[in-house]
């Protein structure tokens, strides 16, 4: 049987993309790892932009997500500086016409709405359906399954939206490791935050306070290493390790809980187009959590190529114009979405002593160039290229 599309991951990404074609009269089937009925094996937090929020809107899922208590925090102000050296900008959601700058929202909450959503809509998934190979020819894609007994999923078009680096003809995955990890934690503060978030570069690498509920979601960035040391701390010490990092652009942590970490590399698909394949969201690009742009991105791939998919012949769904005009539609965005992450890291993240000065002098300066400011406000909201 030959399906319209098949869409690997269920995810947010996988969600949307799916979401956004319930109207477009496909037969399309979307495949999904997890087992029916159970969330995703660990929650965190994400940092949806206002763009993400647009996206989610048009879907019907945001004002459902946004009325559930507790779930959704907004950003009203970004305070952005560095530790031992000058400069720092503040950015605020009023000056931008908007009514947050974005939105800290639990993984499994945006999962479970998404989830609803679907259901509503009529589009099934096939839980339990893990994808090792997907192959293409001239006339159809070809999706293999992990479980050995099932037969291989044939469509015109396949989406890979799992981030699981299942391979793909024709797409490689290049890495780049920056030899750091992120310590995640949830820590409690003594006073309302008013939906004020930091962004704090140190010697070490960046660092993040996130308004989440009543308390504060950190990400930290530190060698190995040291994040072995700093799990293993009792509570006390951690949060005065935390509050000795940070320095005093904030202060008053009073208890800290879901500690974890993870590895942070760049990773991306060259090219992100295959034989009736095409690979959006963590698949395509997995980038370093400095200024929340990966999950962001990822969302706007879905909806651009759901957008493309609706203006396409069903004949012609697949074809290799249709994936290249996806391609060069979403070129410029992403490029400088990977170029402006992974310039931030290369500037803010290194301990070099002389490079003090210029990081300080670029904050001054954008605080102090209302124009320069409203570009990288519109970066954080929309993408760099929309």
């Amino acid at each position: 049987m030959l399906r319209d599309l098949v869409i690997v991951g269920a995810g947010p990404v996988g969600a949307t993309l799916a979401l956004a074609l319930r109207d477009a009269d496909l037969d399309l089937v979307v495949l999904d790892s997890r087992a029916a009925g159970t969330p995703y094996r660990s929650d965190r937090s994400l940092a949806l932009s206002h763009g993400a929020r647009l996206i989610l809107e048009r879907l019907d899922v945001w004002p459902r997500l946004a009325s559930t208590r507790g779930v959704v925090t907004p950003i009203t102000s970004v305070d952005v500086s560095q530790a031992r050296g000058f400069g720092m900008t503040r950015l605020v959601a009023s000056d931008h016409d908007v009514p947050a700058l974005g939105y800290v929202v639990s993984y499994r909450a945006l999962q479970s709405a998404l989830d609803a959503a679907l259901a509503r809509a009529g589009i099934g998934i096939q839980f339990g359906a893990a994808a090792n190979k997907v192959g293409g020819t001239p006339a159809y894609v070809a999706v293999t399954l992990t479980d050995g007994n099932a037969d291989p999923i044939t469509a015109r078009l396949a989406v890979i939206a799992d981030g699981s680096g299942a391979l793909v003809d024709g797409i490689r995955r290049e890495r780049k490791d920056y030899g750091h990890v992120a310590v995640t934690a949830k820590v409690a503060i003594n006073r309302p935050h008013g939906g004020r978030a930091f962004e704090r570069f140190t010697d070490e690498g960046p660092m993040a306070l996130l308004p989440e509920g009543e308390d504060y979601g950190v990400v930290w960035t530190m060698t190995p290493e040291r994040a072995q040391e700093t799990l293993a701390l009792g509570d006390n010490a951690f949060l005065d390790a935390l509050a000795a990092r940070f320095g005093p652009r904030f202060e008053g942590f009073v208890g800290v809980s879901s500690r974890r970490s993870f590895p942070l590399a760049l990773e991306i698909a060259r090219p992100t187009i295959g034989t009736r394949a095409v690979v959006v969201g963590n698949a395509a690009q997995s980038l370093h959590p400095v200024a929340g742009q990966g999950f962001n991105l990822g969302m706007r791939d879905a909806f651009e190529l759901a957008q493309t998919i609706i203006t396409t012949p069903r004949d012609a769904l697949g074809d290799g114009p249709m994936l290249a005009t996806y391609a060069k539609r979403r070129l410029p965005d992403r490029v400088a979405g990977i170029a402006f992450t992974h310039g931030l890291v290369q500037l803010f993240g290194t301990s070099f002593p002389l490079m003090s000065w210029p990081r300080g002098f670029a904050l001054t300066l954008l605080d102090s160039l209302p124009p320069a400011k409203r570009v990288f406000a519109r970066a954080m909201l929309f993408g760099i290229h929309t």
